[in-house]
């Protein structure tokens, strides 16, 4: 998935560190929301949102109306803002690559929006539904459940849920340090 260039979404700052937007962009988030909102509803209906997404994404058809339905959690055909702050800050931390970091910084909601019957377990199933948009790989799924799936039932409660967002983001911060060493040691023999 990736934004289109020149879009609203490409203009926005996405805080590395918390994955959140600052107050500026948030003020500027709400009105592009309100621009949004023909009918005055303050919500989205899928059509909205089908026409946002396709503008702002690279998305198809299929994948924008799992993501609605993903945020339609009550079923009311309609999304809120906190469902379209969320999903601009998935968006942003899929651009920027924070996927890692913003699984970590928001497991719950995250993990609320896998769970998608509500049992509070999530399975593989759910995991890859929506791997276009926390980029999961399926040999790290399959690490995921095999290392983390204490209760060997195949679905991940919540705190086996967390256990992998840590285990994830220091994997993530090991990276990110091997990285800089390789650039300092290349800037060194430069």
């Amino acid at each position: 998935m990736k934004l289109k260039e020149g879009s609203f979404l490409w203009y926005l700052y996405l805080d590395k560190l918390y994955c959140l937007l600052s107050v500026r962009n948030v003020k500027a988030l709400v009105e592009y929301f309100h621009l949004l909102d023909v009918h005055r509803n303050n919500t989205l209906n899928d059509v909205l949102f089908y026409h946002f997404l396709h503008h702002v994404t690279n998305l198809k058809r299929r994948q924008i109306m799992i993501v609605f339905n993903m945020l339609d959690w009550n079923a009311m055909g309609e999304i809120a803002f906190d469902q379209f702050y969320m999903l601009v800050c998935i968006l942003l931390a899929q651009q920027n690559h924070l996927e890692e970091q913003f699984i970590f910084r928001h497991s719950r909601p995250v993990f609320e929006l896998l769970d998608l019957d509500g049992e509070m377990k999530i399975g593989p199933e759910n995991f890859h539904m929506y791997n276009f948009l926390f980029n999961i790989k399926k040999q790290e799924l399959r690490e995921l459940y095999s290392d983390f799936d204490v209760t060997g039932d195949c679905r991940l409660n919540y705190k086996e849920f967390k256990l992998f967002t840590i285990f994830t983001m220091d994997k993530y911060q090991e990276m990110k340090k091997a990285e800089k060493e390789k650039e300092k040691e290349r800037e060194d023999s430069a």
